[in-house]
């Protein structure tokens, strides 16, 4: 009989329990560095997370499966007809076939753009089968998208972390809290800024298995993980969903998934039965109880009259009037609610050069209409504009939750090689409150000083070449100064900047002569070595002028002179 997803079938209790127990002493002796907070709830550090939940995971913490792999391993067999071997062995070993290249073609994309990642396919198998079962055994189109939507429970407090709306159900459709989305499990918030588009068709859908497959990739890949170090891996997969049995699941099918696996037909993948909310799993339905014998009806006793002067009466009792239900209390406010606006925290003036990382931070405090600071609010930081700057970790969001003073700092920004100006702002998350927009400015490298790395004098004869080539070291504040933009001028003094019209030269491609070079940048050293100067037939003493960004500025003589001649 076919599965169906979410029914709840009792595994083999010794099956399950033995490879629980192997499990959880293989991610007992693989976590290292995992600690529980003042909750009790399990975290690998303080890296700052720009999701949009209070327990900075992808899926809220919300609902996974529990199910366990079988205790013998897939394994590779001759498939009958040829002489080629394809995984073989249990059902749960087949994973349907648009879900597995999507998987595959996940690996594939973030090997060229996060190569040091080292992310596995099979951990984003281990992980779809944890999170919906492979997208419900694989009930996807062709172009990978669900036939409906895979929702989990509605993160209202009750069992489930506690996220208010925050997409206007758009994702989910529910306007008053959040719920996990997709395959992958993406609550809205984590989405907006996670999202990707896998398969090219111009759209990021939590539903398609393409976009949810690459967007867990990214998402497993923040913080320049190796995934390849257990340790790492370990932060990923509790990053993605906090908990300790989570992590030891989602390991025990990226383990049975690494053996071997096969492709089945989409919509007839196996499915789990067993949730994290079912305690240990759900009661049996219970068997029909045979019809009971109605009673015969009781014979009402009749009523004694009553006797005037004894008190009694054929009237019956008067009834007590109903009670007045009590109104339910009213739900205190989160301090979330009691936010009304942002304020500037002490943020300086952010400007970094091109390649380095900016000395100030963005600082925001949360207060209420009073002024009063609020503790334990979410900000969230996003990168806005045209550039390649990042947080440190390579994100462009982060998620902060404020301190006792009602203070968030953002991570530091790292400036990319896109110079110009781009915007950091600043939001509260689940509450719509203006927000605060800094501007962070990424200027050229720069260079506040030059020196030749050779004192040897520079000379030539008319119509030779010189024998050493011109290098220079920049530098900016005593620091190497890498990447500066420069020019190199033959100019007619030290007073006048134009470029000389005769004198020595340099040869461009064609060998033609040309006496000003552009474009020229430092070294990751801070070096910058000049092509190969030539003399023409006028003797004299010339300078060559070299500018950089920053106002860097070097002279450097060129002798040309006829050879010397001693008489015997």
């Amino acid at each position: 009989m076919a599965a169906h997803f979410g029914s709840r079938l009792r595994r083999g209790a010794t099956t399950t329990a033995v490879a629980a127990a192997a499990v959880a002493a293989l991610a007992a002796s693989q976590a290292p560095g995992v600690t529980t907070d003042d909750q009790g709830r399990q975290t690998t550090g303080s890296e700052a997370t720009p999701d949009g939940n209070g327990d900075g995971s992808a899926t809220g913490n919300g609902r996974y499966y529990t199910d366990l792999p079988p205790l013998d391993s897939p394994t590779a067999s001759p498939s009958p007809g040829t002489g080629s071997t394809t995984p073989a062995g249990t059902a749960e070993a087949g994973i349907p076939a648009t879900v597995l290249d999507a998987y595959k073609k996940a690996e594939t994309e973030l090997r060229s753009s996060k190569p040091g990642c080292n992310l596995p396919w099979q951990l984003l198998a281990a992980i779809g089968k944890v999170e919906s079962g492979q997208a419900r055994g694989g009930r996807v189109d062709a172009n990978g998208t669900t036939y409906s939507k895979i929702l989990g429970p509605k993160l209202d407090g009750n069992g489930f972390a506690l996220i208010a709306d925050t997409d206007n159900g758009a994702y989910d459709g529910d306007s008053a809290y959040d719920r996990a989305v997709g395959p992958m499990q993406f609550i809205p918030s984590t989405w907006e800024w996670a999202g990707r588009d896998g398969n090219g068709d111009g759209a990021k859908n939590p539903n398609n298995i393409y976009d949810a497959a690459l967007a867990a990739g990214h998402y497993l890949c923040r913080f320049d993980r190796d995934l390849s170090v257990q340790s790492e891996l370990n932060k990923a997969i509790l990053g993605y969903n906090n908990s300790q049995e989570y992590l030891n699941t989602v390991l025990s099918w990226l383990e049975y998934y690494r053996k071997g696996t096969h492709e089945v037909p989409d919509g007839t993948g196996t499915l789990p039965s067993h949730s994290n909310d079912d305690g240990q799993g759900a009661s049996p339905a219970p068997s029909p109880s045979p019809p009971k014998t109605p009673k015969p009806p009781k014979t009402a006793k009749p009523t004694k009259p009553s006797t005037p002067g004894d008190g009694g009466s054929t009237s019956p009792s008067p009834s007590p009037p109903p009670s007045t239900p009590k109104p339910p209390s009213p739900t205190p406010p989160t301090p979330t609610d009691t936010v009304d606006h942002l304020e500037d925290a002490g943020t300086a003036k952010l400007t970094a050069t091109a390649g380095d990382t900016f000395d100030q931070k963005v600082a925001v405090r949360t207060e209420t209409k009073a002024g009063k600071a609020v503790a334990k609010v979410r900000v969230r930081f996003t990168i806005v504009g045209d550039t390649d700057a990042t947080f440190t970790g390579g994100e462009t969001v982060a998620t902060i939750v404020t301190n006792s003073a009602g203070k968030a700092t953002a991570p530091a920004l790292v400036a990319g090689q896109k110079t110009g100006d781009f915007t950091v702002r600043a939001t509260v998350v689940g509450r719509s409150v203006a927000g605060l927009d800094y501007t962070a400015t990424v200027t050229e490298p720069q260079a506040d000083a030059l020196a030749r790395t050779s004192a040897t004098e520079l000379t030539c004869v008319p119509g030779g070449e010189f024998a050493d080539q011109v290098e220079v070291k920049a530098t900016y504040k005593n620091a190497v100064a890498d990447g500066v933009a420069a020019t190199a001028t033959i100019v007619k003094s030290a007073d006048d900047a134009t470029e000389n019209d005769k004198g020595p030269y340099f040869k461009d491609a064609d060998g033609k002569t040309v006496r000003t070079l552009k474009d020229l940048k430092t070294d990751a050293n801070g070096l910058l070595k000049l092509p190969k100067l030539y003399a023409d037939d006028t003797a004299g003493t010339f300078l060559l002028r070299i500018d950089t960004t920053g106002g860097a500025t070097l002279t450097v003589e060129l002798k040309v002179a006829a050879a010397t001649t001693t008489t015997p």
